[in-house]
């Protein structure tokens, strides 16, 4: 009897081994146990891919409690292709390929420069802008003409940057100059440090150079210190299947316009801000502003607008200057015609509170007109440009774009439409006419660049 519970005992005990192991297969097969599973099959699993990038005006950074910056808006791009959540990581510019290392994160997007010494440590995605090492020198500071010119001069750059490893390799050649390494300071606020000519010279990429030109009018941008560089995107050596689809990913987004629309909207026309244009502006941010700072604020909050957006498309209209007055008639600070301001219901165009309340009310007319357009972004740019050029011309423009087969939604074709209104055989076959449709492109890379130094310089 005892050998027959023995033998019962046995087998119940293989076959739950049996079961077991069978099962296990099963998850096994399934995907849903597995201690080896790759760093894009955990993403895909956990529905979260994590960027490792830096605080900087050229990466990311907030405003009014959103995240923003050119590689945020990119990545978070990535992350829509790849239908997943992003998770941002800020370890500190010295910390990111450590980081990336020991798997706190799934990529570097931070304006990296594909480098050598790089290149030994991670694997670089397909390029998405070139960019060169420049010289940062106060307007006011003797600048070098060549690399020769360096000698006896000093240059600050932060440790462990691309700009390090490049005057390492001019002082090797033998040019006698110094630089000196900071550990805690970034590119940004040495650029800021020879505005105030606390030091003379720095190194900065040109679009970082170029963008800073925004808000420190008084630096100029002097010689190149080597050829052009290309940023890309960096990820582990061993993770080829990230790597493959973020070459996905940006071939799709230059198909698509996506990465050139982000390109856009931070670095269009940035070599074309005129420094003395932006002093000029900076000055009257501090004089004229704060008089219409309170009825600006009030009457963008009754339609949603930022208020920093009105205050860029004042000093566009007028300067800041209640009395202004063109060739066509339009007055006052927001530039009202007489037959908006009936419409409008004011009296007093050159009424600073009037023309604010009417120049608003009239903007979000015309941003309403394109509530067909699904990203508020592009909306506010096409009303934008209706409240300059009219939104007869901007349909106009947006029929043009459509027989040209262009995307009639994305302001990078219409910018690229509207200055054809002032040619015969295209406004002649337009409804409403001839328009100097480049003046509305420059109005609103104006707008766009004054929003922009306000969004960094007015914190409230």
């Amino acid at each position: 009897m005892k050998k027959i519970y023995y033998n019962y005992f046995i087998l119940i005990n293989l076959l739950i081994i049996l079961s077991f192991f069978v099962f296990l297969s099963v998850l096994i097969h399934n995907k849903e146990f597995r201690f080896n599973l790759t760093r894009f099959e955990k993403i895909k699993k956990t529905g979260v891919l994590r960027l490792i990038t830096n605080n900087s005006i050229n990466t990311y950074y907030y405003y009014n409690g959103q995240p923003t910056g050119f590689e945020y808006d990119l990545a978070k791009e990535f992350a829509d292709f790849l239908k997943v959540d992003l998770d941002i990581v800020t370890p500190g510019w010295s910390n990111m390929f450590v980081y990336l290392e020991q798997g706190q994160g799934d990529f570097i997007a931070s304006g990296l420069a594909i480098t050598k010494k790089r290149l030994e440590k991670v694997n670089f995605s397909i390029p998405y802008m070139d960019i060169q090492q420049r010289i940062i020198h106060h307007k006011l500071v003797y600048s070098p003409k060549n690399i020769e010119d360096l000698t006896f001069r000093s240059l600050h750059v932060r440790r462990g940057t691309s700009y390090h490893s490049r005057l390492e390799e001019i002082k090797k050649s033998g040019i006698n100059f110094n630089y000196i390494l900071h550990d805690n300071i970034p590119t940004q606020e040495l650029i800021h440090m020879v505005h105030n000519r606390k030091i003379k010279l720095t190194v900065a990429y040109d679009n970082v150079a170029y963008l800073n030109q925004r808000y420190y009018p008084d630096i100029r941008i002097g010689i190149p210190l080597q050829k052009k560089e290309s940023l890309a995107w960096a990820v582990n050596k061993e993770d080829l299947e990230m790597l493959e689809q973020i070459n996905k990913f940006f071939l799709y987004a230059n198909e698509t316009g996506i990465l050139q629309n982000i390109y856009d909207k931070y670095y269009a026309n940035i070599e074309d801000s005129d420094p003395f244009d932006l002093k000029k502006f900076h000055l009257r941010i501090t004089t004229r502003l704060p008089k219409y700072k309170k009825i600006i604020i009030e009457e963008s909050k009754k339609y949603d607008f930022d208020w920093k957006l009105i205050a860029a498309v004042v000093y566009q209209e007028s300067h800041f200057n209640p009395n202004a007055k063109s060739f066509t008639n339009v007055r006052g600070l927001m530039q009202i015609t007489e037959i908006t301001a009936e419409e409008m219901g004011i009296e007093n165009r050159l009424n600073p509170s009037q023309s604010i309340k009417a120049g608003i009310k009239y903007l979000d007319k015309m941003v309403k007109k394109f509530k067909y357009i699904e990203d508020d972004y592009e909306r506010m740019l096409f009303g934008l440009a209706s409240y300059n050029i009219g939104y007869g011309h901007v349909t106009d423009a947006i029929s043009i774009a459509r027989k040209m087969g262009l995307k009639e939604k994305r302001w990078q074709n219409l910018k690229t439409v509207l200055p054809l209104l002032s040619k015969p055989e295209y406004y002649e076959q337009s409804k409403h006419g001839y328009a100097r449709g480049w003046e509305t492109v420059q109005y609103i890379e104006n707008i766009l660049t004054y929003f922009d130094i306000l969004k960094q310089k007015l914190k409230i």
